[in-house]
């Protein structure tokens, strides 16, 4: 399982929050340290969640590991402040309000079953053809819904495949486990 210190945890935040702000002011990503890029150096899967009294306010991210941590939380900073289709850009006046979340992945797994995830602790990857979607595993907790619901949802709702496509043993699904830390915690 993924662990960071509580120093670790405050630093990550601190670079998404400074990310942010670094590029609404100058609209260019901010510089690393080398310090930064050796300690953070190891690519993993990362989201960055921003909300806004409690409310999702834009969760960018990439599922598989493909850059260093540090840059990975640069740009799904970045990403969920100005690039997330459902929502309005943030305006630099918003930042006091907004809350960083960040969800560090673990690398996916292929389940035989449906019956193998364990809601609150898995993430889940639904994928058939060239549809795919994820729900983080606090996705689960936050909406209260039970196994067949979640699916349900992840399915239609995300991956814009029908409801019941969990059920289809075509459909591929992945799960993996994020160490989630928030500015709240």
């Amino acid at each position: 399982m993924i662990n960071f210190s509580s120093a670790d945890q405050k630093e990550l935040l601190s670079l998404a929050r400074s990310s942010i702000v670094f590029y609404l002011k100058n609209n260019e990503y901010m510089k690393m340290s080398l310090e930064l890029k050796d300690k953070y150096g190891k690519p993993y899967g990362v989201f960055t969640t921003l909300k806004k009294a409690g409310e999702l306010r834009g969760c960018i991210g990439f599922i598989i590991a493909r850059d260093p941590l540090w840059k990975s939380i640069l740009e799904t900073s970045v990403e969920s402040a100005l690039g997330d289709p459902r929502f309005p850009d943030v305006r630099p006046e918003e930042l006091a309000d907004l809350t960083v979340e960040l969800s560090v992945l673990s690398p996916m797994k292929k389940v035989n079953s449906y019956k193998d995830i364990i809601l609150g602790r898995h993430g889940v990857l639904v994928k058939k053809g060239f549809s795919q979607g994820v729900f983080l595993p606090q996705v689960a907790t936050e909406t209260g819904w039970d196994l067949p619901t979640f699916l349900s949802h992840l399915c239609f709702g995300k991956a814009g495949l029908p409801a019941e496509a969990w059920k289809d043993p075509s459909t591929e699904l992945m799960t993996f486990e994020a160490f989630v830390f928030s500015e709240e915690s």
